[in-house]
Parts: C-alpha cells; structure tokens; sequence
C-alpha cells in the first residue's frame, strides 16, 4: 500500500495523524504522511513520531518500495507498534528553508539559460546548482538579479501535464543528473510567475514557497570551477548562514 504524500498538495502542512503500516529498522511506514522523501536533490524531512506512550525522532525520510515513505528512526529510537495511530510533525523551521531554497535555486536556473543542470543540492543553510557553463555570469550579477527576482513576489504554482507532451518538449528539462518525477503517466511541473509568460518551469517534485518574496533575501556566496566547463554556484540566504 503506497504512503499517502500529504505534502505534495500541501507543502505547508506540518503534522498529521497516521497509521502505522509496519515498522522496522530499515524504518517505519505509515498511511499517510507530511514527511518530504529526500530526492531530486532535496533532503528528506525530520522530525518526531509520537504515539501513546513513546516517540520516535525521525532522522531521515526516504522513498521506499511500491511508493511507499520510510521514515528513518535516529540512532537508538524506540519504534512505534504496527497498527498504532502515531502524531507525524516536521521540523518546520527547516523544512520551509529548504523551500525557500528550492525555489531560489530554480530562479538561479531561469538567469542561466540555456546552461543543463549537471548536479544540485538543496541544504537549509546553503544549496548549490553545477551548469554545464564555460563561463557563469559574475556572482554580483547573479546576486543582484535573484534578489530582483524575489523582491517582485512572482507567484509559485504547479500543474500537471502528460508525459507525452513531456517528451514533445524536452527544453523543459534542464538537469542532466536528476530525471523528472513522474507519476502514473504525468509529471508535474513547478512554474514560478504567469502561466503565460513564465519566469521559470520545470519538472520538479520537490517542495516550494506560496511566492518568490516569501524566499527573503539571497546571496551568491561562492562559485567554483569542477571541470572544464563544470560551474558550481553556492547560494546562501542572505544574513542566515
């Protein structure tokens, strides 16, 4: 039985009740669930599990089989009975500056045309995209047009399109390490400003903020040569780490 993602329709929910599933050390499945499984470079959630008489600490949140959520307990953590309704809460204050990063760096994407993604990571104090780029634009400049970006509050949304119409426009694809999510036939793509005239879509299956102003303030801390023309830019938000 497939875990129930409770953050795909809606990113801001930070706890739930659950079933448990079964629960073992490779982790605990429930029915349903607020944590975001780590992939497409983004981490997986962490938090707590709490049922009558214990709680877990979730270390991690991964995708397990027949699309099912494990949730990873920490070193030493008591696991909760198959059958028991537990209480799923998130790390809020992380997770939503790991959205906050996420949708960051996909306004990076959009001021690199043209450049395919070879490599990303989304972290809550730093996050980084690699462009297969001789030269990147200067950091400065990157700077100064990311903030531009987020200071017009451009609204976030998503849709869902057919495969095929996927694979009739393979521009929308901009990494070479991560393939798109795909689900049951469709793929969902994250679209940042006006369906008419996007500043930014893409497949995405991460998480993201409501709009670009709820980001807040970002710097260009750092960029980094990793081949000929491999280009790694770190992102930072700006006064936070």
């Amino acid at each position: 039985m497939p875990t129930e993602a409770i953050f795909r329709a809606d990113p801001r929910a930070r706890a739930c009740t659950a079933r448990v599933l079964s629960a073992g050390p490779e982790g605990v499945v429930l029915d349903r669930t607020v944590f975001y499984a780590q992939g497409g470079g983004q981490p997986g959630d962490v938090g707590t599990l709490r049922w009558d008489g214990g709680e877990m600490a979730v270390a991690n949140a991964v995708k397990g089989p027949e699309g099912t959520i494990l949730h990873l307990p920490a070193p030493g953590a008591a696991l909760p009975p198959a059958g028991a309704e537990v209480a799923a809460a998130i790390d809020w204050a992380r997770r939503h500056r790991l959205m906050r990063m996420h949708t960051a760096l996909h306004l990076l994407c959009s001021l690199i045309p043209g450049a395919a993604v070879t490599g990303g990571q989304v972290g809550p104090d730093r996050s980084r995209l690699d462009f297969d780029l001789p030269e990147p634009p200067a950091k400065e400049w990157l700077t100064e047009r990311l903030n531009a970006l987020i200071a017009a509050d451009h609204p976030v949304g998503e849709r869902w399109i057919e495969e095929a119409e996927l694979d009739a426009s393979p521009g929308l694809v901009r990494t070479l390490s991560v393939k798109p999510p795909r689900g049951p036939g469709r793929v969902r793509l994250v679209r940042i400003g006006p369906e008419a005239a996007p500043v930014d879509l893409q497949p995405c299956g991460g998480t993201h903020v409501r709009s670009t102003g709820e980001i807040g303030r970002v710097e260009v801390a750092k960029m980094e040569s990793k081949g000929r023309q491999n280009r790694r830019v770190y992102v930072v938000l700006a006064g936070e780490g």
